[in-house]
């Protein structure tokens, strides 16, 4: 059975409906309708088979959630050089946010050091959910323990109007502020970013229950500077 005729089987029409107000980038007509707890389900399944490398290898996929499928199966490769070859080779089909959004390769979490050029290259790519995955995975990974100050510059390095790539900068940026906030608050106070994304930062970092409500506090004071 193959993966779309997996995924047809669980498909809800109500569920496609919902799903499509949140990705209005792409068309309808390739949502099926699929929950998230049935797509991981179903890419457990494609990883153990022996169609995996079938599956990877078939690109590019019709529907969204076939893609979603793919970037779960890549994440579940244990091995670090073989899922960044095959992140490498996916990302380009990459359409929507919630594709670039979900998936996080456990692998990456052992290979700092090894992903770091990567994500850096990711970044400066001018294909929008390329460069948002490469922010993403620098705030997944680099942020806490494993900061430094170069990392947040790279961010603000990262140019463009479209709109997933600026709400993923301001993403970066409030969840810095809630990890590490004495190093990235200047930032805001300098208004090193654009004024939509500052605004943006400003109200997820309140909304955030990680960030205090002494710094709360101050950042609502710096969301007209």
């Amino acid at each position: 059975m193959t993966v779309y005729q997996q995924l047809s089987e669980v498909k809800d029409d109500k569920y496609k409906d919902f799903q499509a107000k949140l990705v209005p980038n792409i068309s309808p007509d390739t949502i099926l309708g699929v929950k998230t707890p049935e797509m991981r389900r179903i890419a457990k399944e494609v990883f153990d088979s022996k169609d995996r490398d079938a599956f990877l290898n078939d690109l590019p996929h019709k529907y969204y959630e076939e893609n979603l499928v793919h970037f779960f199966v890549i994440s579940m490769i244990k091995d670090f050089d073989e899922c960044i070859a095959a992140v490498e080779k996916f990302l380009p089909y990459v359409d929507c946010w919630p594709v670039s959004d979900q998936a996080s390769p456990k692998s990456f979490k052992k290979n700092t050091d090894k992903l770091l050029p990567y994500i850096k290259k990711w970044m400066k790519s001018k294909h929008v959910y390329t460069a948002r995955f490469g922010i993403r995975m620098l705030m997944n990974e680099y942020l806490g323990d494993n900061f430094k100050p170069e990392y947040p510059e790279l961010v603000t390095k990262v140019k463009g109007d479209d709109y997933y790539i600026k709400m993923m900068i301001a993403w970066y940026f409030a969840t810095a502020l809630a990890k590490n906030y004495d190093e990235c608050i200047g930032f805001i106070e300098n208004r090193r970013l654009d004024d939509w994304v500052h605004i943006k930062a400003i109200q997820k970092a309140i909304e955030s229950f990680r960030v205090t409500e002494e710094h709360k506090e101050y950042l609502r004071s710096l969301k007209g500077v």
